[in-house]
């Protein structure tokens, strides 16, 4: 047995595991997060993945021993006093799920994606979560769901618009903010 002290979703746990021991079954079988799924135990699908010390990380690709000492953030510790994360919510309002199997891991992976790049292209997206596997959507909500947890991420971030009247600033040509404010024609912006 290896002692591990490690920190989940805000909370620190010291334990005895076996050196074999996947991540993943750790923070089910013995931490009860049941949030994170066991998809194909090989790090193929990305079911399982979670933040570890700020990176993505496929749970069932790394050993619990390896953990020791690091900070871990699931999909069960995204929610901040009560509220979910933007990303939980563009997912849900987007319909960027059927079965929801997939779900934890797509989020996670699309936090990590925005933590990098905060305005991503539909095919940044794409790029970024194709070591994300789902049988049932076709990842266009998806996608769209991750554009609009990054729009709101980004306007929690800006500054307060001017109440004088003033003109506000205009986004650079390009981007997906840009392709939002222009598309006035009443037709879909595609995504």
């Amino acid at each position: 047995m290896n002692h591990i002290s490690v920190k989940v979703d805000g909370t620190t746990y010291e334990d005895e595991v076996e050196p074999r021991l996947l991540f993943v079954h750790y923070l089910r079988d013995h931490l009860g997060l049941t949030g994170t799924p066991i998809g194909c135990d090989t790090g193929n699908c990305g079911v399982c993945t979670v933040e570890v010390d700020g990176e993505s990380v496929k749970s069932c690709s790394i050993l619990a021993v390896q953990t020791d000492g690091s900070t871990v953030t699931t999909v069960q510790g995204l929610a901040s006093d009560g509220e979910r994360h933007p990303l939980q919510d563009a997912f849900h309002e987007q319909h960027a799920l059927q079965c929801g199997y997939c779900t934890p891991g797509m989020i996670m992976a699309s936090r990590d994606l925005l933590a990098e790049n905060p305005d991503p292209s539909p095919d940044e997206v794409r790029d970024a979560l194709e070591g994300n596997l789902c049988r049932c959507t076709g990842y266009q909500n998806i996608v769209r769901a991750v554009l609009a947890a990054a729009a709101e991420l980004r306007r929690r971030k800006a500054p307060p618009a001017p109440e004088d009247g003033a003109s506000r600033e205009v986004a650079p040509a390009g981007t997906a903010a840009t392709a939002a404010q222009s598309d006035t024609r009443g037709k879909k912006a595609s995504v």
